[in-house]
């Protein structure tokens, strides 16, 4: 790009030279003598225009020599900063390409508008692979400056979720800027891929049933939910407080997490109290999420704890990353 720059810098002042020189030498107007220039400089030489002095002629074959090389080597670096471009874009596209395809279990974000963005840097800070789908000029430079793998295209279309491997995704989520694109994204994305998992936001309260219906497994008005902390923040602090410790980035070790429990898990089959979670690992489980789907709120002591059950577990990282381990 710098070279380019002086290029054209070099080019300019040949032609203010050029210019000069005719006005000067021969007496021409300075738009004849810019015309006779550019003339020269462009190799055209339609001949209504040409030196009559002897100082005239020898500036014209200054200017011939100096001037044409100037403008060939301009235009070599233009087309060089040009291709390189492009090539850079193609390039990019099947690096990119390939890596989308080598993806599996990795998460879909449909639309990353300032929903998106977030939920993106969430999944960026845990580490975990995801595919965003956009297509606003505006937001993929921005997706490509923050390093996330994307697929540039309509959401609601099936060659763009296939594209961005729905088939083989772990979740789907709809966060597109009207309801009706999210209920699209849905319906397209469960007829793809009917076992996904699929979250969507939504705005208007009649929307939220429609959503569900038509196959998403959890919807979410983040007005609704900042609405309710809004107000759970002037009503219980305190609760807020322990929310925001417990599911915040603070400082604070103290977080809750979930945890699957593997079929060759040594504490499937054994009660809370036997499993040692509590006096080994330091956590409490505080609910078990049943494979159905059923939730069991501050389950008893004497809990089994059955294979593919999710434990929403509370305490220090350490201890839940190490308990984490043991639960495969």
């Amino acid at each position: 790009m710098e070279k380019t720059r002086f290029a054209f810098l070099f080019l300019f002042l040949i032609v203010v030279a050029g210019t000069v020189g005719y006005h000067i030498l021969e007496g021409w107007p300075i738009t004849e003598a810019f015309y006779a220039t550019v003339v020269t400089l462009g190799t055209v030489g339609y001949g209504d225009f040409y030196p009559k002095t002897a100082n005239g002629r020898f500036f014209a074959v200054f200017l011939i020599i100096f001037g044409v090389g100037t403008m060939a080597y301009t235009f070599a670096m233009v087309m060089d900063t040009f291709m390189e471009g492009r090539l850079r874009t193609i390039l990019g596209r099947g690096k990119l390409k390939k890596q989308i395809e080598k993806m599996r279990n990795h998460y879909i974000i449909c639309g990353c508008g300032k929903i998106g963005q977030l939920i993106c840097t969430e999944l960026a800070e845990e580490h975990a692979d995801f595919i965003v789908i956009d297509n606003d000029q505006d937001i993929i430079q921005r997706i490509e400056d923050n390093g996330f793998v994307y697929v540039n295209g309509s959401a609601t279309d099936d060659k763009t979720l296939v594209e961005a491997g729905v088939a083989r995704a772990r979740a789907v989520v709809c966060c597109l800027p009207s309801d009706a694109d999210n209920l699209y994204c849905v319906l397209t994305a469960k007829e793809l891929n009917p076992a996904i998992y699929i979250v969507s936001r939504f705005e208007e309260n009649s929307s939220e049933r429609r959503l569900l219906k038509a196959g998403a497994d959890r919807v979410i008005s983040p007005y609704k939910v900042g609405g309710m902390r809004m107000a759970m923040t002037l009503l219980r602090p305190a609760v807020m407080d322990f929310i925001e410790i417990t599911t915040g980035k603070q400082s604070i070790a103290l977080s809750m997490e979930e945890v699957t429990v593997s079929d060759t898990s040594h504490i499937a089959g054994k009660s809370l109290a036997d499993s040692g979670i509590r006096s080994e690992y330091g956590i409490i489980v505080v609910a078990v999420r049943k494979e159905s789907g059923k939730m069991i709120f501050n389950p008893s002591a004497s809990y089994i704890i059955e294979a593919h059950d999710n434990l929403i577990a509370l305490g220090e990282a350490k201890g839940l990353s190490k308990f984490s381990g043991v639960s495969r």
